[in-house]
């Protein structure tokens, strides 16, 4: 895994104040990537699965994990989260919104943990032929974190095509912008839960956010979100 200390955090935080999202190539190493893959079919490693069909979310399947989740995941969740905090302190901020986020991710959890969200997010999708992820927002419960990250465990154009990620911006009394990107293997892509400050003629307001996953045309794509706070259920 890519030494997280040497991501360039000023350049992500002026792209996701300036778009919403980032991507930071390179992120997991193909090995990485390939024993995540492996790992989908062990039971004992997920707490609950879902097939996306039968609940109208799209079409294609996700397992959330158990804790302790697997040492990888737990690292890259508690060392990006002190860079993410800064960026939606900065948000709620200029939001006007009354709350500010802890400074370590283990206070956030302490936080969900006394509003009875106690179950892990963190979540590995996947996708065959035909399979979409429908537009939606990853709240959980009434603690949440409003940035959120996804790693990409194939190549597109390779192991499977079609499939880009999709983000929607609902802009106050506008039409919706679609932004669509396309990851590569092993790259973090870090993008606004649900919303992001957007700076007008008369100060800042609220620009939401939704995201999906277009349809795949062949192969398996697989990915993997990590998601900060935690479930109720």
């Amino acid at each position: 895994m890519k030494v997280l200390t040497s991501i360039d955090w000023n350049s992500v935080s002026e792209k996701m104040h300036a778009k919403g999202f980032a991507i930071i190539p390179n992120i997991l190493t193909d090995e990485e990537c390939s024993e995540l893959i492996q790992n989908y079919d062990n039971s004992n490693a997920y707490r609950k699965k879902v097939v996306m069909e039968r609940y109208r979310f799209g079409l294609g399947e996700y397992k959330y994990f158990n804790y302790p989740l697997p040492e990888l995941i737990q690292q890259i969740r508690t060392e990006i989260y002190p860079h993410l905090v800064l960026i939606a302190n900065l948000w709620f901020k200029a939001l006007n919104i009354d709350r500010q986020f802890p400074k370590t991710h283990q206070e956030l959890l302490q936080q969900c943990q006394e509003n009875n969200q106690q179950k892990a997010t963190v979540l590995i999708l996947k996708y065959g032929k035909g399979g979409h992820n429908t537009l939606h927002q990853d709240l959980y419960g009434d603690i949440y974190f409003p940035i959120q990250t996804v790693l990409f465990l194939n190549e597109p154009d390779k192991d499977f095509t079609g499939g880009e990620f999709v983000l929607t911006q609902q802009i106050p009394r506008a039409q919706s912008k679609a932004i669509v990107l396309k990851p590569k293997k092993g790259d973090l892509l870090i993008f606004t839960t649900n919303f992001k400050p957007e700076k007008g003629t008369k100060g800042y307001y609220r620009v939401n956010m939704k995201h999906g996953v277009s349809e795949i045309h062949s192969g398996e794509r697989y990915t993997l979100g990590i998601i900060f706070h935690d479930a109720i259920s």
